[in-house]
């Protein structure tokens, strides 16, 4: 009995003895396979860095210069790398990465697995790429004719339509520019976004998502994304609504009840900026405490002589002062920091560019001396300094933690730059008292910047993530994208609109292909990263009133500034949440730092609002953007029951 229990145990033990011999076999196989991975790996970065390199110049000379020639050269080579790429990707996809031990290996695998818009075959790919051309042609050329000398048919969105809506206080000329340039940049370009929602969406499939929506929202890396931001929305959204009731409140004291209801949304070309994105503009007529003095940060950078140059060099101070880095020599030989006067077509939109060699970073901006290009400036060498911080890494990590962080990096430098603090550092703001009616004043003035945004920036993506799903077919392209504004935004067209008008378009980074979500996340978390990075320098004491987040000025604070480089360096080496627990401590986006910030305002417009009976919220437009048809079929359809999900029903 014994020997026959030997017996066993011993044939069990050459059994096993196989298995292990064979998982060490097996062990040492997946050790070589990871080794050849790693070492492929290394070309793939260099590789993509020249071709990243090769597709960045043409696409620069393409929009600092948009001719014939240019245009053909840019698709040319998109066609190219695209072939390029997807050779690449067929190399990829026959490693096992996904049995690979090494985390960082496989990240980086996984990232080269999707293809992106190289996986159409040629032919639809120049197709999607023509559409977006077409579109950011159209929106670059777009002229209309002054309201006041129709004779005068050159004005362009930036600076003229924006100067007007800067300046005119007259509601016939804004609802005229309003309507000239919506019909001129965006019904121009409905067949175009068709096209270019179609060909995306097979780009989409390809790469293994069902649509565009689901691909962008990818590049958050967790599944419910979408709720997040929806969660964040519902946040900030009762601070929202008693900025809009105040407002509304004046305009319609400035303007009439005929021309803005009590309790209707505000028409959209009475809000001082072209897509109603933000409120800046009315602050002059809307300020709260209007005998103190008056924060004219324009009228002291003409005063004192400011140049496009000095704003640039002013922003890199900032950078250096922090113990980042300073701007690289060909970043002030290559940047376009100002429109050429050689009459070229441009893409004058603010942008930061980065080509991928390690040395090449450059700004094209078209620099007028104001307050907001002041701040602009700062904004987009946020990005270069993005750039500048993970420039070692591998360049398929050459990226924000997520698409929002980017964005929200100039703006943390542009929160520090807009204080009285730094303004009086700066000299370009008298000494005086930091009481709470100018304290207000100045919150107020950046609720109409920031907080506002916030809903524009949700909504469209939101209408995006429709069209590219189904639910917005292109019969409802405009009357599903107005409903969402006003449901969202409480805004309502200026005159009743059709399917023959393509209003989105009229916004750069729809006919641009440009994801914009981000935007919206980096207007919540920058207030995050603000917190944090006050409460290390020194700057903000929770519930001091003499230690307010929003004074708060990071300027030449270093230990803030080595923070903040830590998180920039890792670019998306790892998810997000670590980056963001490497500055912040948290995991999650959370808006309280918003509220934080915003909370004097908050408290001050909620007795206001009360004390002269506004009402909270909005009733339904009497603006028909929507035929009663499309009405009807919206109340059974996939697109409402979203809607009501986004807004809280």
């Amino acid at each position: 009995m014994i020997l026959k229990i030997l017996g066993e145990l011993a044939l069990v033990g050459a059994i096993a003895s196989v298995f292990i011999v064979a998982a060490q076999g097996r062990a040492a196989e997946r050790a070589a396979e990871e080794a050849t991975g790693r070492n492929y790996m290394k070309t793939l970065n260099e590789e993509m860095a020249k071709l990243k390199n090769k597709k960045t110049i043409a696409a620069w000379d393409y929009q600092s210069n948009i001719t014939t020639y240019n245009e053909e050269k840019q698709m040319q080579i998109s066609l190219e790398a695209a072939e390029e790429e997807k050779e690449y990707w067929k190399e990829t996809m026959t490693y096992l990465w996904h049995e690979f031990e090494d985390e960082d290996l496989k990240r980086m695998f996984k990232k080269y697995s999707i293809l992106g818009t190289s996986a159409l075959p040629e032919d639809l790919n120049q197709r999607l790429i023509q559409a977006i051309n077409n579109m950011q042609s159209t929106y670059a050329k777009a002229t209309i004719c002054d309201y006041k000398d129709r004779t005068k048919c050159d004005l362009h969105v930036e600076p003229e339509v924006t100067d007007i809506f800067t300046t005119s206080e007259d509601p016939e000329e804004l609802k005229y520019t309003w309507l000239e340039w919506h019909k001129a940049a965006g019904a121009a370009s409905k067949g175009n976004f068709t096209e270019y929602v179609q060909m995306d969406n097979e780009a989409a499939k390809l790469n293994g998502y069902d649509s565009v929506a689901e691909w962008w929202l990818s590049e958050y890396e967790e599944a419910d994304s979408e709720s997040q931001f929806t969660a964040l929305w519902a946040q900030v959204k009762p601070l929202y609504q008693q900025i809009h009731a105040y407002v509304r409140r004046h305009l319609r004291l400035k303007y009439g009840e005929d021309v803005v209801s009590a309790k209707g949304p505000i028409p959209a070309h009475l809000l001082g900026n072209i897509w109603a994105q933000t409120w800046g503009n009315v602050e002059k007529f809307t300020r709260p405490f209007p005998d103190k003095p008056e924060v004219d940060v324009t009228a002291a950078l003409i005063k004192q002589n400011y140049s496009a140059l000095k704003m640039f060099q002013v922003a890199e101070d900032f950078f250096k002062s922090l113990n980042l880095s300073g701007m690289p020599e060909l970043f002030w030989e290559r940047s376009i920091i100002e429109k050429p006067n050689d009459g070229r077509d441009m893409v004058c939109h603010a942008s930061a560019w980065d080509f991928f060699d390690g040395e090449d970073f450059r700004i094209k901006q078209c620099t007028t001396i104001t307050k907001a290009f002041f701040t602009t400036t700062h904004h987009e060498m946020g990005h270069i300094q993005y750039y500048l911080q993970y420039k070692d890494q591998p360049v398929v990590y050459r990226e924000g933690a997520n698409p929002g962080f980017h964005e929200a990096v100039g703006d943390v430098i542009s929160l520090s730059v807009s204080t009285p603090k730094h303004l009086r550092v700066m000299g370009l703001l008298e000494d005086g008292p930091d009481d709470l009616e100018s304290n207000i004043n100045q919150l107020y003035k950046m609720g109409l910047e920031k907080i506002v945004f916030l809903p524009f920036a949700f909504l469209l993506d939101v209408y995006r993530y429709g069209v590219f799903r189904g639910t917005t077919t292109p019969e409802d392209y405009n009357c599903h994208f107005w409903q969402l504004r006003e449901s969202l935004q409480g805004v309502e067209p200026p005159a009743p609109r059709s399917e023959a008008d393509f209003d989105p378009a009229a916004k750069y980074h729809i006919s641009a292909d440009v994801e914009y979500m981000r935007y919206y996340i980096s207007y919540i978390i920058q207030f995050q990263f603000q917190r944090s990075l006050c409460l290390l320098a020194g700057e903000y004491t929770a519930g001091d009133p003499n230690a307010l987040l929003s004074n708060c000025d990071i300027y030449g604070k270093t230990a803030a500034g080595n923070a903040l480089g830590k998180m920039l360096q890792m670019g998306s080496s790892k998810p997000w949440p670590d980056a963001m627990e490497v500055l912040t401590g948290q995991r999650k986006m959370d808006a309280s730092g918003v509220l934080e910030y915003f909370q004097p305002l908050n408290d001050w417009l909620k007795a206001e609002n009360e004390k002269n009976g506004e009402f909270i919220g909005w009733e339904p437009s009497t603006v028909q953007y929507c035929t009663a048809e499309q009405r009807e079929e919206m109340e059974t359809s996939e697109f409402k029951k979203r809607l009501n999900k986004y807004v809280g029903r």
